[in-house]
């Protein structure tokens, strides 16, 4: 919903508002201990504010809450995390971590080759249902990080 350029909030805060110049997210933040902490994030194009940026942020996030994702947004999620499943497995390396990785969290690490089918398993509802639970304002810390140099030059530029 908000991993690179084909995500719903690269979409719309991107491509289609163009209010800024890139929008993601990622889950897993600080690290795998805490699952369902979220990190959406964004810098506002020229002409833009970083509060129009999290209005935005948060609309897509009710979004999500309230709508049902379309079929092909669907298709494109299972598709995506899979790949990136797969891609984690591409050298020994990469193995090695995974298998200890799932080891340590789900105490088998046979559970790596049961991610595929439990992927596959996800419906629109769970989406919904999980997203509902999980974006609650009462859960929500905004950020913003603003440069203290450009604070002070943009004064000097509108004189």
């Amino acid at each position: 919903m908000s991993d690179g350029r084909t995500s719903r909030l690269y979409r719309t805060l991107v491509r289609d508002k163009k209010i800024a110049a890139f929008a993601g997210g990622f889950n897993d933040f600080p690290g795998n201990k805490y699952p369902s902490l979220f990190v959406f994030f964004s810098m506002p194009t020229p002409g833009h504010t970083p509060g129009e940026i999290r209005d935005s942020i948060h609309a897509e996030i009710e979004r999500l809450r309230t709508q049902d994702i379309s079929d092909d947004e669907l298709a494109m999620i299972k598709a995506r995390a899979k790949a990136n499943l797969i891609r984690q497995l591409g050298d020994n390396q990469g193995l090695a971590f995974q298998f200890g990785e799932y080891q340590a969290l789900f105490g088998d690490w046979r559970e790596l080759f049961r991610e595929v089918d439990r992927i596959d398993q996800v419906t629109k509802a769970d989406i919904r249902r999980v997203a509902d639970a999980t974006f609650v304002e009462s859960n929500r810390t905004v950020g913003i990080i603003e440069s203290t140099e450009m604070a002070k030059a943009a004064p000097k530029e509108s004189q």
